[in-house]
């Protein structure tokens, strides 16, 4: 397959990646520039995910503080930041959106407004809220790094992706809990705050505002003091319930409550050389600060009052009853322009996908059979090539069985030869040695019958002695018993 093929294949499969509007997520991958807001430069381990989008924001030109968002409950996992200092009162502030989580190829580089971002972003709104999202609920947009701490650059934290549903009675007392712990407690105990670094959260929870921005269950606090020799680290859980107050965990126990069991400050903010007595000095604040949310809610503060650490009311959230009704007329249509855009898109991107899919399929049968056509001719010319070498090696295997016949049959030849010669030589030797047999047997015969005639005679004179004794004997044995005879017969004339 030719280097333009796949050129243009990879071109149609990016077109297809950008329109999908997908995003690249480096799990292990820092902040970049936004890594001076985490103890030693490193974010929390373990909070790593699919839907969790790494976001350095900026404003100004500058980077203000970083954020993991979630794309898939619209809230922020956490917000990080620096030393805190009171942000100076000044005009109102608009919430921003963040173009780049919806449309990676947004030439946006820094938050913005959402009627600039509806006209230069695609799926605005697929992945992250909207101001829509909270008119007409009963919930405000809560930012976990208050605008009231931002120092000299309030605008950044005025982005929906530093924010998270909460009740107006939660937000304030939020709000409250944050500022009274900054001032009475983390900061003085930090020498000033400048090695004082803060993480706020919020841990999701099945209800949804609109089905779509889902509800804090609880928001929490963690921060790390890194004064050498005198650092220490604490956490707060708030919970969103009327009647609970802020509550003071280590860090450690703050992990274990949230998602993934996270190691929110590496080597757990130096936790060897922490100072116990500055962390008594805070907790003794924090009851200070827990009797006084106490105070308050049994008192019940006017609600028609607003404090003056929310954030300001846009002027477009100010208006009349018109303002409001010409913002639900406009949404559906923005959505349903948004709609059409994102079918269009997904047809597109569906059909670029067929092609692709067609075309792959096209060059892998091409692929598939040129290896099998290249595999079959290797293979015929390798057995061609091992029956020509074998030819050889045959053709020496049969002169050797030949020439081993030949033999055999030569040796058969000569044990016949043999055979035959050797009958005529074994008659004539035979002859040859009968006279020395013949007469050196005389002897020996002539000494049998001599021994024979002596055993004959021998034989005779034992015989004749024989009979002559037995006659003796015999005639000895009748007188005897006839002398007998005649003694017992006449007693008394013996």
């Amino acid at each position: 397959m030719g280097p333009a093929l796949w050129l243009a294949l990879g071109g149609l499969l990016g077109l297809a990646e950008l329109l999908e509007g997908r995003l690249v997520r480096e799990e292990e991958a820092g902040f970049g520039e936004c890594d001076r807001f985490f103890y030693a430069g490193t974010p929390p381990a373990g909070l790593a995910a699919a839907a969790h989008v790494k976001i350095c924001q900026r404003s100004g030109g500058a980077e203000r503080f970083a954020t993991l968002y979630s794309t898939r409950d619209r809230i922020p996992v956490y917000s990080a930041f620096r030393a805190a200092r009171p942000a100076p009162l000044g005009s109102e502030q608009r919430w921003l959106v963040e173009p780049q989580i919806d449309d990676p190829s947004s030439n946006l580089e820094e938050v913005t407004e959402e009627a600039d971002a509806t006209t230069s972003a695609n799926s605005l709104g697929g992945k992250q809220a909207l101001n829509a999202d909270y008119l007409g609920s009963d919930y405000e947009r809560g930012q976990l790094y208050p605008f009231s701490l931002s120092g000299d650059s309030p605008t950044a934290t005025f982005t929906l992706t530093n924010a998270a549903p909460m009740t107006p009675s939660f937000q304030k007392r939020w709000y409250m809990n944050l500022h009274s712990l900054m001032d009475r407690a983390l900061t003085p105990q930090c020498g000033g705050g400048d090695e004082l670094y803060i993480l706020t959260g919020a841990v999701p929870s099945d209800l949804r505002v609109r089905g779509r921005v889902s509800v804090p269950e609880f928001v929490w606090l963690a921060a790390c003091c890194a004064v050498p020799g005198g650092g220490w680290a604490m956490g707060f859980v708030q919970h969103p319930r009327d009647a609970e107050v802020i509550e003071d965990v280590m860090v450690k126990e703050l992990e274990k409550l949230l998602p993934y069991n996270p190691q929110l400050f590496q080597n757990n903010c130096g936790e060897t050389e922490q100072d116990t007595e500055k962390m008594k000095k805070i907790l003794e604040v924090v009851n200070q600060v827990q009797e006084e949310e106490r105070m308050v809610q049994s008192k019940g503060s006017a609600r028609g009052t607003r404090s003056a650490l929310l954030p300001p009311e846009p002027a477009g959230e100010r208006s009349s009853l018109l303002g409001k009704l010409l913002g639900f007329i406009a949404t559906p249509l923005i959505k349903l322009c948004q709609l059409i855009y994102c079918l269009a898109i997904g047809v597109l991107k569906y059909v670029v996908y067929f092609l692709w899919f067609v075309t792959k399929q096209v060059i892998h049968g091409i692929e598939s059979s040129l290896y099998r056509l290249g595999s079959a001719t290797i293979s015929y010319f390798l057995t061609i090539g091992e029956e020509l070498a074998s030819i050889p090696w045959k053709v020496l295997k049969v002169v050797v069985r030949i020439t081993r016949a030949i033999l055999r049959i030569l040796c058969c030849l000569l044990k016949v030869v043999c055979r035959v010669l050797g009958i005529p030589v074994r008659v004539l030797v035979d002859v040859a040695t009968f006279p020395v047999y013949t007469i050196g047997a005389v002897p020996i015969v002539c000494r049998d019958i001599a021994v024979g005639l002596g055993g004959i005679i021998s034989l005779l004179f034992d015989t004749a002695f024989g009979t002559m004794g037995g006659l003796f004997q015999a005639i000895f044995t009748v007188c005897k018993w006839i002398g007998y005879k005649m003694t017992f017969d006449n007693p008394g004339e013996l």
